[in-house]
């Protein structure tokens, strides 16, 4: 049987990895990414967590060789989490001045001036509860949780943080910790705002690093119903008109879809979070020897870029950084 006189063939622009990388539409750099670290102030040796092999939690000591680290490998910036000693009903060790990631911000900044240091701005990790705030019974009080972020953001300010990422899907929290920030004369520190966070089952591994499984119920009165769209896109611009500098959504691999509905609806830079979970299955698949590792995550990494995102906070950054400079030399 004669073939058609005319095949379009794709294939030709396929045919070499020279051709390949010349019209390959993203691309993946290490400026991409974001170390998530979490630093406990109970400590005085790293402690490994056993759902996320590779990751531990740090000693306050141990902060500045993180970013040094970090920074050698050409990663532009770290987000903290704390575990505090003391935990009250409201975590009010979230504001305190000598609080653990008060303390650590400034190691790292001593450190690594250069590295832009985040602080994860929420109460998960601070309150004896392990809800986002202040709770009235089982509610979570949105507007006496407002106050209690400004306190919190104003703190990791003058602790010399470079951002703050206001994480606990309060209603109105961009607008609040803006104005308290402005108010305190921080008027160019950037939030970036975890616009976009779904009730999810993924983030079950996070919540054994940070210490910070809800005593009781769940998260699904403030944080969104993974069954949502339209819902996500009316988070995003709220945060917009608030005063968000930059956007995130968490989680990323199963919300690729959001990824992009947020990246065409809105104009500002995009982060998403490769959360816990979805870095504990890739560790435990290539554990297994079912997978390739290397080529998951980065495959895994390109997907993110390609979705829309412009950061990625990842618990692999270390490795990718490693993998990014050996394909480059």
């Amino acid at each position: 049987m004669a073939l058609p006189e005319l095949i379009i063939r794709p294939r030709r622009l396929r045919k070499t990895a020279t051709i390949r990388s010349m019209v390959r539409e993203t691309s993946l750099s290490v400026s991409d990414l974001i170390y998530p670290v979490f630093v406990d102030e109970s400590i005085d040796a790293p402690v490994p967590v056993a759902s996320m092999p590779g990751v531990s939690r740090i000693p306050l000591h141990d902060v500045g060789s993180i970013a040094r680290e970090a920074h050698g490998l050409g990663i532009p910036g770290i987000i903290l989490f704390g575990i505090p000693k003391h935990k009250d009903a409201v975590g009010s060790s979230g504001w305190a001045t000598d609080g653990i990631v008060q303390r650590a911000i400034r190691e790292a900044k001593d450190a690594c001036p250069d590295l832009c240091v985040i602080a994860d701005t929420c109460f998960c990790e601070y309150t004896d509860h392990g809800h986002c705030g202040v709770l009235d019974g089982h509610e979570v009080l949105n507007d006496a949780t407002l106050v209690n972020l400004q306190r919190e953001a104003v703190s990791y300010a003058e602790a010399g943080v470079d951002m703050v990422a206001p994480s606990g899907m309060m209603d109105g929290m961009i607008a609040a910790i803006r104005s308290a920030l402005d108010e305190a004369g921080f008027h160019d520190l950037p939030i970036m705002s975890y616009a976009v966070k779904y009730a999810s089952a993924y983030f079950g591994p996070f919540r054994d690093a940070a210490d910070s499984t809800p005593a009781f119920g769940d998260r699904a009165s403030y944080q969104m119903d993974p069954a949502n769209r339209r819902e996500a896109i009316r988070e995003a611009l709220l945060d917009v008109a608030e005063g968000a500098d930059m956007l995130m959504v968490k989680p990323a691999l199963a919300y690729m879809d959001i990824i992009r509905e947020v990246r065409n609806e809105t104009r500002l830079p995009l982060a998403v979070y490769n959360v816990s979970g979805e870095y504990a299955m890739i560790k435990a698949a290539a554990a297994n020897g079912w997978i390739d590792e290397r080529r998951v995550v980065m495959e895994t990494m390109l997907s993110f870029k390609r979705a829309g995102a412009d950061l990625i906070l990842t618990y692999h950054a270390l490795d990718v950084a490693r993998w990014l400079t050996q394909t480059h030399q």
